[in-house]
């Protein structure tokens, strides 16, 4: 179908008939705007007038939430002086880092809407100073290169906050948490369970707030999440992802601030054994079909 396109595209005026080289560029542009990125980008190979619709900027702007000079502002103005805007959905489409690299923005390469997660560093630990509690080890499993390990802790306590001008969408928190150490073994992740013990004597409390009042409350024993789901997927030894709750933004100004907190502080026993590597703020139909993807592989 694709070597058909093409050739009706190069054709058509060749050979006396209409093709979709005939199309005026500002009507590609038109339809463009109802398409997503990769779809503009496989058609742009079509002809000339496809390939000058797919760099208009009118297009792309399209593409880019209303809000992107702020993700912009975290940027060095270098770095995209000159852009076109084209340039500038491929630039934000990669990680941006900011508050100290501990925090990344970006856009989905599909629909355009904005993505965050935020390290365990840039989080607020209880006894994470001390050694016999908590360690940090770099790892190439995660996307800040770093998580933290709790050892054995008898108050579990991990909080954060982020403020940022949010463009409207219902997002959704989650923590990306790890039953156990693990490591690279001969290239494969091997789990280390030696530490892990008292999660399955209490619920672990997870916490989600916004500076409009939004609040959501949750319990789950992390003994019951790794164990296997219905499909037969093993999640022991698996990095999980705990969804907290959603949120909802209705506009981007004034900025919104999100609080988050995960919590086991039943002091009647000890627990330890776990990895904590981030929580991430994604749109919560954008989540569903990433998940549902990566089941289908």
């Amino acid at each position: 179908m694709g070597a058909s396109l093409s050739n009706t595209a190069e054709n058509g005026t060749a050979t006396g008939r209409t093709g979709l080289g005939d199309i005026p560029e500002s009507c590609v542009a038109c339809v463009f705007m109802y398409l997503t990125p990769p779809e503009i980008c496989n058609l742009a190979r079509l002809n000339q007038a496809f390939r000058g619709a797919a760099s208009s900027d009118a297009v792309w702007e399209s593409k880019l939430p209303s809000n992107y000079h702020h993700m912009l502002d975290l940027l060095p103005p270098w770095r995209y002086e000159g852009f076109s805007k084209k340039n500038i959905f491929a630039l934000l489409s990669r990680p941006v880092s900011f508050d100290d690299d501990n925090k990344e923005v970006w856009l989905d390469r599909v629909s355009g809407r904005i993505c965050m997660s935020i390290s365990s560093k840039a989080m607020s630990i209880t006894s994470s100073e001390d050694r016999r509690h908590w360690n940090w080890f770099a790892t190439d499993e995660s996307r800040f290169q770093i998580v933290a390990y709790c050892q054995q802790v008898w108050w579990f306590e991990v909080s954060g906050t982020v403020k940022f001008p949010f463009p409207p969408d219902v997002y959704t928190l989650t923590f990306r948490i790890h039953i156990g150490k693990f490591l690279k073994r001969l290239g494969r992740h091997v789990s280390n369970f030696e530490h892990t013990h008292g999660w399955d004597l209490g619920p672990v409390r997870y916490e989600l707030s916004t500076s409009d009042g939004q609040c959501v409350v949750s319990e789950c024993c992390l003994h019951d999440i790794e164990q296997d789901d219905a499909k037969g997927t093993i999640k022991r030894g698996c990095w999980i992802e705990y969804k907290v709750g959603e949120f909802i933004v209705s506009r981007s100004n004034p900025v919104t601030e999100v609080r988050f907190s995960m919590k086991q502080i039943d002091c009647t026993h000890s627990k330890g054994g776990l990895c904590l590597d981030s929580v991430s703020i994604i749109p919560s139909n954008l989540k569903i079909i990433s998940r549902g993807e990566e089941q289908g592989k």
